[in-house]
């Protein structure tokens, strides 16, 4: 895909990973930073979201900073059961990130939750549904972002 970006699209990428105008018109303002209009830039925005290479723009929340909680979850799910499984995992609005990776522990999601109380909800929740999984709480964060030059 990476081949199939022009340079807008480089340029746009670049600028929002860390450098989100917050503003009433952040469109605008990110156009008048690269030299384009604002409908260029939803365009683009919009595009490379439809195509997959933008998930999500939104912002980065410290979970812990207002009163919640959060853990990741690893959990051993068999091939057969992968897609329904991440199928209900998903429906959990306090999950953000879920993944199939190699390993006898195959899915890893990451879930938020408003507080503690809530977080052991759900983690009861995710245990309801008869996979073992292990619950691997944040200890200490080294970082939170990421940058890729494109």
């Amino acid at each position: 895909m990476i081949d199939k970006l022009d340079e807008v699209d480089r340029r746009l990428i670049n600028t929002i990973q860390l450098d989100f105008p917050l503003n009433s018109r952040p469109f605008l303002a990110l156009g008048d930073q690269i030299g384009i209009s604002e409908t260029d830039v939803i365009d683009h925005l919009k595009r490379l979201t439809d195509v997959g290479v933008i998930r999500k723009i939104g912002p980065i929340i410290n979970t812990a900073r207002i009163g919640g909680s959060s853990t990741l979850i690893a959990m051993r799910v068999s091939d057969d059961a992968i897609d329904e499984v991440a199928a209900q995992i998903n429906e959990f609005d306090e999950v953000s990130h879920n993944y199939l990776r190699p390993g006898s522990y195959n899915m890893w999601f990451t879930v938020s939750a408003r507080s503690e109380e809530r977080l052991h909800e759900l983690i009861r929740e995710i245990d309801a549904l008869g996979y073992p999984f292990l619950d691997l709480p944040v200890e200490r964060l080294f970082k939170i972002g990421v940058r890729f030059e494109v």
